[in-house]
């Protein structure tokens, strides 16, 4: 069976007093991760650390661990997650923070607002930091009526924008080679039509006027040399 990847079950916030105490966020449900004897691991660290020592602390408890006594020797925990190494696969459906993180966050319309950048406890529940949409980061919290679907195996997360009062998604945007094909479109059926226009233009203008008289072509053509009549004869019956 292949090891199992370590878990966060700790988060140190500050060093408490001068023996080496630090106030710790506890992360996990299993009270046992920081019973005394339990070993930890600093992220990115192979060295294990056991608790020697445990006491109560607002918001979370104090921890000290062996081989760490003094306030020096713990300056670097602060800002730091405490791990462990899980006994045994979660049951079906249940889940570690880590591997939420990444996950696609999408509202049931389809709507993209991100990827989970980070998970934090508050009060007995989750919140998950969704960071990377439209929106900028939005804070969703870990419960039935926010979120309807968590598939990590599939890589999404969906939410249901009207619990957590989410504006409108804006209206989508044509892709541009959407437009320039419909412009193109248009602009053919435009040209077509005013080839249609001048067409019917140019046939009215040849076709021949019926009201107008055809001229006689067997008349006889007027005799250039005949004189003409004048106008001032006298009438020859005129006494």
């Amino acid at each position: 069976m292949p090891a199992l990847e370590r878990i966060a079950v700790g988060f140190v916030h500050g060093i408490h007093g001068l023996r080496g105490a630090v106030r710790v966020e506890v992360l996990s449900d299993e009270p046992a991760r920081f019973a005394v004897g339990s070993v930890l691991f600093v992220e990115g660290s192979e060295q294990p650390l056991t608790i020697t020592w445990t006491g109560p602390a607002k918001p979370g408890i104090l921890v000290r661990f062996e081989g760490l006594s003094t306030r020096e020797s713990v300056e670097d925990l602060p800002g730091r997650y405490l791990e462990a190494t899980p006994d045994a696969p979660l049951p079906e459906g249940s889940w570690y923070w880590h591997e939420l993180r990444g996950l696609e966050v999408t509202t049931t319309g389809g709507d993209v607002l991100g990827s989970v950048a980070d998970v934090f406890r508050a009060g007995e529940g989750e919140v998950y930091v969704v960071q990377g949409g439209r929106l900028g980061e939005l804070l969703v919290p870990a419960v039935r009526d926010v979120v309807v679907e968590l598939d990590p195996v599939a890589g999404r997360v969906v939410v249901d924008p009207v619990a957590l009062d989410l504006p409108s998604a804006p209206p989508r945007r044509r892709r541009r080679h959407e437009v320039t094909r419909r412009s193109r479109k248009a602009a053919r059926a435009a040209a077509r039509a005013e080839r249609r226009d001048a067409g019917g233009a140019a046939a009215a203008a040849d076709a021949p006027t019926l009201d107008a008289p055809a001229p006689d072509a067997d008349a006889p053509a007027p005799d250039a040399d005949a004189p003409a009549p004048d106008a001032a004869a006298p009438d020859a019956d005129a006494p």
